[in-house]
């Protein structure tokens, strides 16, 4: 650190208090790798989580441009330097890593990079990620200029507050799943006692009044009448059952906040890189949301479990005094005509109706071997 000691605590306490104040995964990792990235003046830095299979579950960077990170490809698989820093869980610090006998290359649209400093992120024994930086940025005496053991040490001491946010991370966003599962669980069972105990009812009044219509029309008249209040009944629980089923997060945040935070959890738990974007939409009627969000949940689901999609865009946009959705992916597609197989598979009946119910508009263009879009228009109000 070339700006004194007291500058350099200031840098780090910031750099800690930037990774604290986040509590979802991706921020953290993001924040991580940005803070990393500065703190120690390298032009690149990289954060990848494994998973089980060789590959990252997560790889998230600093100082790639979008451009560049989509030209570059998939993620990196478990090999090389970033294997060893994983399996062996240990420092690399290398002056220029192309000459390290386990480098095996990177794709041709990969930044060149030399000097390179990676530690793994541990929480005890288990190794829950790696970090690494490359190409130091400052002035090149002779010999060259790359990480030093101060380089290391700091961020060894990023790393294990790093494993800490990280950590926390994962628990709030665990508790908060438990949390919505268990309180879905809740009214499932209530709205099971009240509408089976309402349709048991009026089975049995319908039951009743079949049984009167030719001996006694007039009470089989009543039992009729009773069964249609039953009925509305049955209805309004349903209906309460639905209000209360609605996201807590889209009567909190809106569509657009809610949908976004869906979204980040679906990139991290999938292989596919789904995206989300919104362009100038403001609230709009409950109901439209709630549609709204119900339409692109069942898009997205198609796109991720039938699909093969490597790519999935969720776009939300203001379209006049309304708003359109729109979920595209890469996948194998279909065949649009053949409605009454392929709809009745892959929900779009369903989603006609949420549609047609706000008054909005349902398309679909899809195409064997070419993809899916799914647009859905709403009024707004």
């Amino acid at each position: 650190m070339s700006h004194g000691p007291r500058s350099g605590l200031l840098a780090v306490s910031t750099a800690l208090l930037a990774m604290s104040r986040h509590l979802e995964v991706r921020d953290v990792l993001k924040t991580i790798v940005a803070s990393a990235r500065e703190l120690l003046d390298a032009q690149y830095a990289a954060l990848g989580v494994p998973d089980d299979h060789g590959g990252f579950a997560q790889f998230v960077v600093d100082g790639v441009s979008d451009a560049q990170w989509k030209a570059i490809g998939p993620l990196p698989r478990q090999h090389g330097i970033l294997a060893a820093m994983l399996h062996e869980a240990r420092p690399e610090r290398l002056a220029d890593v192309r000459k390290d006998p386990r480098f095996e290359g990177w794709p041709a649209a990969h930044p060149d990079m030399s000097d390179f400093l990676g530690l793994p992120i541990r929480d005890g024994d288990e190794v829950i990620g790696a970090l690494f930086l490359a190409n130091k940025t400052c002035p090149e005496p002779e010999g060259g200029c790359g990480f030093t053991e101060d380089d290391e040490e700091l961020l060894g001491i990023l790393a294990q507050h790093a494993a800490i946010a990280l950590t926390n991370a994962r628990l709030y966003e665990r508790s908060r799943e438990l949390t919505i599962a268990e309180e879905r669980s809740r009214l499932a069972h209530e709205l099971h006692d009240a509408v089976s105990q309402k349709l048991f009812s009026l089975r049995l009044t319908a039951q009743a009044a079949a049984a009167l219509v030719d001996r006694d029309p007039g009470r089989a008249k009543g039992e009729l009448q009773q069964v249609a209040a039953l009925a509305a009944e049955a209805a309004d629980e349903l209906r309460a059952a639905v209000v209360e089923l609605r996201p807590a997060a889209l009567d909190e945040d809106g569509l657009v906040a809610t949908l976004r935070t869906q979204i980040q959890v679906l990139d991290r738990a999938h292989s596919a890189r789904v995206t989300f974007d919104s362009r100038g939409v403001r609230a709009l009627p409950a109901a439209q949301e709630e549609a709204m969000l119900r339409v692109a949940q069942e898009a997205l689901h198609n796109a991720l479990r039938h699909s093969g999609a490597a790519r999935v865009d969720v776009t939300v946009e203001k379209r006049g005094p309304g708003a359109v959705l729109r979920v595209t992916d890469d996948g194998g597609g279909f065949e649009p005509k053949a409605t009454r197989r392929a709809g009745r598979h892959l929900g779009l009946v369903s989603m006609r109706d949420r549609s047609n119910g706000v008054g909005g508009e349902l398309t679909v263009e899809s195409a064997p071997g070419k993809g899916t879009t799914i647009e859905m228009e709403v009024p707004g109000g």
